[in-house]
């Protein structure tokens, strides 16, 4: 297998769009992009606990209530319950739901679909507010490059 360099990744052009992407999805599902990001943190990880939980929001601002939140909507599931004598503590992953909406993200990153434009699969393009018109430009303009 290739190792990856720099250069390749640059060539990729795969964080060109990022954060438009980002917000897209953020603002789809109801959810913040910091919680996007920890799900793809999380599922790089697969199965995970607690603890790798907090290890991951380390880097974000803090939210008491992240992890209930994303729990209770069905982004983390519990993949093993703890029974008290040999298994000490639960264990998670993510839902279908969440690698639906990753795999969705990696396959608009690399140009293999573009962000849905429909009043009817984009909350964006149905309120008319200034930030979502700017917002809808932008999934214009990352549509139309064929460069991504």
């Amino acid at each position: 297998m290739k190792r990856l360099d720099a250069g390749d990744l640059k060539n990729l052009n795969l964080l060109k769009h990022y954060r438009i992407i980002r917000r897209w999805a953020s603002k789809n599902n109801d959810i913040t992009g910091a919680e996007v990001e920890l799900l793809i943190y999380l599922d790089c990880i697969d199965l995970f606990t607690i603890k790798d939980f907090k290890l991951g929001t380390y880097s974000y601002s803090w939210n008491k209530k992240r992890w209930n939140k994303l729990i209770k909507n069905d982004w983390i599931v519990v993949w093993r319950y703890r029974n008290r004598t040999t298994q000490k503590y639960n264990i998670y992953k993510i839902s279908f739901k969440a690698k639906q909406l990753i795999n969705k993200i990696y396959k608009i990153m690399l140009g293999y679909e573009d962000i849905p434009t429909s009043e009817r699969r984009n909350i964006i393009m149905r309120k008319n507010t200034y930030s979502n018109n700017v917002l809808r430009t932008s999934i214009y303009n990352v549509n139309t490059d064929k460069n991504r």
